[in-house]
């Protein structure tokens, strides 16, 4: 949300290698980068300065799952916390920093659709590991 890389490497490499896509939900659904940072409040998406961004959230998860299809990719690994893409966790609302068992608009979307969602903090399931000495496909 606020244009800083949380990518990592290994991730990068699945897109480079033409494994995976790269995608965020909250930009394909209008969205600008950077924006106010938003949390779930009572079912709806609200950013810190008051705005109901609810309809940009769902768009950019129902873009997500077009995704999905379009390429047929059976798993998403998502940034835990985000109000699109937690896949356990989730800001509570209060824009305090405190979090809760919960998902986003995105990862609930997709694996109520049947995608495997994952975050990134579980690392690479083990069809996906990548060896440490492969360089990538350019």
């Amino acid at each position: 949300y606020d244009g800083r890389d949380c990518g990592q490497p290994v991730y990068r490499r699945l897109v480079e290698e033409g494994r995976g896509i790269a995608a965020c939900p909250e930009c394909l659904g209008g969205l600008p980068t950077p924006r106010c940072p938003s949390e779930i409040r009572g079912g709806r998406v609200i950013a810190r300065d008051g705005a109901d961004v609810t309809a940009a959230f769902r768009e950019g998860a129902q873009r997500a799952l077009e995704l999905c299809r379009r390429y047929g990719l059976r798993r998403a690994i998502l940034k835990e916390n985000s109000p699109s893409c937690g896949c356990r966790r989730i800001y509570d609302g209060s824009f305090t920093g405190a979090k809760i068992d919960g998902e986003g608009i995105t990862a609930r979307l997709l694996r109520e659709h049947g995608i495997e969602v994952c975050s990134e903090e579980d690392g690479l399931p083990g069809e996906l590991r990548l060896p440490a000495d492969m360089p990538p496909r350019g």
